[in-house]
C-alpha cells in the first residue's frame, strides 16, 4: 500500500541555512604565499550578450554562447570583489554595486557576504579602487557605509580615473541607455563622498607588503589591476580587464570599454603576462570564484579554473 507523505518541505529549504542563510558559497579563499585573499561574489548583472562582443557578427557570438548552454540575448555577469590580507592591512579590492539600481536586484549583496564571513568594516584599512564604475565603487556609496568604515582608511584611485570621470567619454561605447547617466552619478557621488580618504596614484602604488596596483588604462584610462606576490606565488585580480568571453576571444571588445583597441592590448598582455608565468589570475565579471590559471589554447587561451578545496 502507497505511503501518503504530506508537510514534507524540499531538501533544498534546509540547504545552506546556516551561517550565511545561501543555498551555495558567495566566498572562495586562497593562500598566496604569506598573503590570505578571499573572492566574494557580490552577485550578477543581468546584461545583453551583444555587449560581450561589439566588433563580432550576432553568428559569431551566438555560437560561443550556445556553445555553453546559454541565453542568446541576456548574459548573467559575474560581479566580484576581493578581500586581502597583508600583514596588519585590511584591504577591499572594488566594492561591487551597491543599491539603488532597479535593473540589478540580483547584485548588491558585497556589505552583507562581508560580514556573514566575519568581516567588521571597521578592520578595512584600505579600498582600492579598479576603476569608478558603478559596479565597483557603487557599494561605498550606500546609506551607513562610510560611517562604518574607520575614519582614516585610505582609498587608492589612480590620478588618471579621478581626472577621467570629471569629463568622461562615452563615444567609443556601446551601452544600454540607463547606463551612462548612472555611472556619472555613482563616480561622482563616491568622489565628493570620499574626497578626503582618496589617495592618489600615477602608475603604481604599494598598498601593503606584497600587496601592488598598477595602472593599465584601456577599460577607463585610469583602470588598474592589483598584484599579490609572496614567497615566489602570484594572484593578480584584473578588475574589468578580462571578461567571460576573452579567453577564447581575446579580441572581442566589451561595450563597456571606454578605449576598445586600448582595451584589447591590455587584455592581451594580462593573458600572455599570465600564461607565461603560470600566476593565479582573478576577475571582477568570471564566474564566480574566478581564480585560475591561463593556458595558451591555439591562437587564443584557455581559462583553468582551481580545484575547490574543500
Amino acid at each position: 500500500m502507497r505511503k501518503t507523505i504530506r508537510n514534507v518541505q524540499p531538501v533544498t529549504a534546509n540547504l545552506g541555512k546556516e551561517g550565511s542563510g545561501e543555498l551555495v558559497s558567495s566566498r572562495y579563499a586562497v593562500q598566496v604565499g604569506n598573503v590570505e585573499v578571499v573572492l566574494v561574489s557580490d552577485g550578477v548583472l543581468p546584461l545583453p550578450t551583444s555587449t560581450m562582443s561589439t566588433n563580432v557578427s550576432e553568428a559569431q557570438r551566438n555560437e560561443w554562447f550556445d556553445g555553453r548552454f546559454l541565453q542568446r540575448d541576456m548574459f548573467d555577469w559575474a560581479l566580484n570583489i576581493a578581500l586581502v590580507r597583508s600583514g596588519d592591512r585590511l584591504i577591499l579590492v572594488d566594492s561591487g554595486v551597491g543599491d539603488g539600481f532597479e535593473y540589478f536586484t540580483r547584485a548588491g549583496q558585497s556589505v552583507r557576504r562581508l560580514e556573514s564571513a566575519g568581516i567588521d568594516l571597521a578592520a578595512i584599512t584600505d579600498i582600492v579602487i579598479t576603476h569608478m564604475h558603478m559596479d565597483h565603487v557603487g557599494g561605498l556609496n550606500v546609506d551607513g557605509v562610510k560611517a562604518r568604515l574607520r575614519p582614516d582608511v585610505r582609498i587608492h584611485v589612480s590620478a588618471a580615473e579621478l581626472e577621467f570621470w570629471k569629463n568622461p567619454d562615452f563615444s567609443k561605447t556601446v551601452m544600454p541607455e540607463a547606463v551612462p547617466p548612472a555611472l556619472c552619478k555613482a563616480a561622482a557621488k563616491f568622489a565628493k563622498l570620499y574626497s578626503e580618504n582618496i589617495r592618489q596614484f600615477d602608475q603604481t602604488v604599494e598598498v601593503a607588503t606584497g600587496v601592488t596596483a598598477r595602472v593599465t588604462g584601456g577599460h577607463t584610462p585610469g583602470h588598474c589591476v592589483v598584484d599579490v606576490a609572496s614567497n615566489g606565488e602570484k594572484l593578480t585580480f584584473v578588475g574589468d580587464a578580462i571578461f567571460e568571453v576573452n579567453f577564447d576571444n581575446p579580441d572581442w571588445q566589451n561595450g563597456f570599454e571606454h578605449d576598445p583597441e586600448k582595451a584589447r592590448n591590455v587584455r592581451v598582455a594580462l593573458l600572455d603576462e599570465a600564461a607565461e608565468t603560470g600566476a593565479l589570475l582573478a576577475a571582477a565579471h568570471v564566474a564566480f570564484p574566478s581564480i585560475g590559471h591561463v593556458a595558451r589554447s591555439g591562437k587564443g587561451f584557455r581559462f583553468v579554473p582551481v580545484l575547490w578545496d574543500y
